[in-house]
């Protein structure tokens, strides 16, 4: 029992308090909008390359060999990259949305 004492951890200053992202995201301009979806495609473009660059050793037999253990790091990391283009196609279809209710 902690005898009402705050909790160990990152403590609370008042006025220090970060806003909702609900909050923040309903602040945002077009222009900011504009500029993360941006983003945002730009590196889905470089996380989308980058996964088929990890998967097309794996096939290939011009490659060389590859031992059982370097073909599933590989996988593994693709698998990782596809996962992350998944949410950030998420967060630039939120985005579009965003930008299509304000027109």
């Amino acid at each position: 029992m902690n005898g009402g004492c705050v909790p160990v951890g990152s403590p609370r200053v008042e006025g220090t308090e970060q806003p909702d992202r609900d909050q923040v995201e309903g602040a945002q301009t077009d222009e900011a909008i504009r500029n993360e979806l941006r983003a945002v495609e730009e590196e889905l473009e470089s996380l989308r390359a980058q996964a088929r660059s990890l998967r097309s050793p794996i096939g290939g037999r011009d490659a060389g060999p590859m031992d059982l253990a370097e073909n599933a790091s590989q996988l593994q990391l693709a698998e990782e990259q596809e996962a992350l283009i998944e949410v950030l196609e998420n967060r630039r279809d939120t985005l579009m949305r965003k930008l299509e209710a304000r027109q």
